[in-house]
């Protein structure tokens, strides 16, 4: 296939990309930078199969515009542009809101442009602070819409609506992935979610910050199986959301101990104020996933955590 990618400079974004190269397609990726960063594709200069263009997905995709891009006939959309931990969508809020919207129907646009299949990297924040434990996708959400996180969960959830949208009345084979906390290589470590918080304080040798008393949960997945995930979201006939998560729930106190314990760091604890709306509780029920994609991760947070440090030891080293 000839496949695009938005947001490819990103976390998630450029891990995907490689698997689509992996798999003997052709890529091209885009990013503006705003949250990606060139050097997560640096590894690809030379790959005949990979081509990057700087672009905002903001601004329309087709040859008529200003400077105009279009990326011509492509088989498959996969669009994960977007800001998602939270110091970057509360600094890019108009900008996230922007790219959930405007920038999504773009995307779209192209797919159904060139009659590709669409995969919408969608997020649990839909979920907001959940009600309902684990979570499944029929859930609605309790999601304040005029919070500070509002800019990101309102983003993604008007993105799905738009993605129903066009596949309803426009015939757009479209996918939503609603992704659950994931880690690994390439998370940068200033992000500000827990696992690069703790990994980079661990390493440091600074107390792990802990919001309210740690007994809140998350469930973390490792970036290979959530790829995997997706892609196979990617080639399936379902078209209603699809949780791809690790079911494996752990409260913060826990998953900083899980961190303790890789490193070595004999690092303190220190407790600070809970952030407004931030969610108690956070599990995904992949029932959906098992069923219909045979998928489930397969990486356990402590192996996960191992195999995430080497990255992260060199980000310390590369600040000294």
């Amino acid at each position: 296939m000839r496949v695009l990618i938005t947001g490819a400079a990103g976390f998630l974004g450029s891990h995907l990309t490689d698997r689509m190269l992996a798999e003997g397609h052709a890529v091209i990726g885009i990013d503006n930078f705003a949250t990606g960063a060139a050097e997560n594709l640096a590894h690809l200069a030379h790959e005949p199969r990979f081509e990057f263009r700087e672009w905002d997905i903001c601004v329309p995709m087709n040859a008529g515009t200003k400077n105009g891009f279009d990326p011509g006939t492509i088989d498959y959309v996969f669009n994960m542009a977007s800001p998602a931990s939270p110091p970057e969508y509360l600094r890019l809020a108009i900008e996230t809101l922007e790219v959930g919207s405007t920038g999504t129907r773009n995307a779209l646009d192209v797919a159904e442009r060139y009659s590709a299949g669409f995969l919408h990297a969608s997020t649990s924040e839909c979920y907001g602070d959940p009600l309902e434990h684990p979570q499944r996708e029929e859930y609605w959400g309790h999601v304040n819409p005029i919070g500070p996180r509002s800019v990101y969960d309102e983003s993604k959830r008007f993105s799905e609506a738009l993605v129903m949208a066009y596949h309803r009345s426009r015939g757009v084979n479209t996918h939503l992935a609603r992704i659950f906390n994931t880690y690994g290589p390439r998370l940068h470590p200033s992000d500000g979610r827990v696992i690069s918080n703790f990994l980079m304080q661990a390493l440091r040798g600074d107390p792990l910050t802990i919001y309210g008393d740690g007994s809140q949960t998350r469930s973390f997945c490792y970036v290979d199986d959530l790829i995997d995930g997706l892609v196979r979201l990617a080639h399936s006939g379902e078209h209603l959301p699809v949780n791809i998560g690790n079911p494996g729930e752990f409260t913060i106190l826990e998953c900083a101990q899980a961190v303790l314990e890789v490193t070595g760091s004999k690092s303190a604890l220190k407790f600070e104020p809970l952030p407004v709306d931030d969610p108690t509780r956070r599990c995904p029920d992949i029932t959906k996933a098992r069923t219909l994609l045979g998928w489930e991760p397969r990486i356990p947070l402590e192996e996960g955590l191992a195999r995430s440090l080497d990255y992260f030891k060199s980000k310390l080293e590369a600040a000294a």
